[in-house]
């Protein structure tokens, strides 16, 4: 017999740096998920990501109080103000420019995202990761 489906929630947790304290917490306890399973298997599957890399999660929760969780690569503005060497994106978008990035740095972003993106090639994950770049104020070169 399936289990019976409780909830979906969704958290983004710095990648292998999961804890129970705030916000990850009270999130899951008030859902009577098990605060530490989900923190221990989190981190076991995040050890290959980059410390503290933000990872979109989809915790789905069951009645039985088991979970499974789908974690997402970093959001496309991490990896560009990664490679632009900024800590945050412009005050004005489309008025002032705040860095730049090339055309590989797009590329390689676009490849790393690919499974996340609603893209059917190459080239189109390249236009959403510029249109992200765009919006943060960065130029392509």
């Amino acid at each position: 017999m399936a289990k019976k489906l409780a909830g979906t929630m969704k958290l983004q947790v710095p990648a292998g740096k999961a804890n129970p304290s705030p916000p990850v917490g009270p999130a899951l306890g008030q859902r009577g998920i098990n605060i530490m399973e989900f923190c221990k298997a989190f981190n076991a599957k995040t050890a290959d990501l980059e410390p503290g890399a933000p990872c979109p999660t989809v915790i789905t929760y069951y009645q039985d109080k088991s979970f499974s969780m789908d974690i997402k690569t970093p959001p496309a503005s991490y990896f560009l103000k990664k490679a632009a060497k900024l800590s945050s994106g412009a005050k004005l978008p489309g008025r002032e420019t705040v860095g730049s990035v090339t055309v590989a740095q797009v590329k390689e972003i676009a490849e790393a995202k690919m499974k996340d993106l609603n893209a059917n090639d190459m080239e189109a994950a390249m236009q959403i990761i510029l249109g992200s770049a765009r919006s943060m104020g960065i130029e392509v070169k």
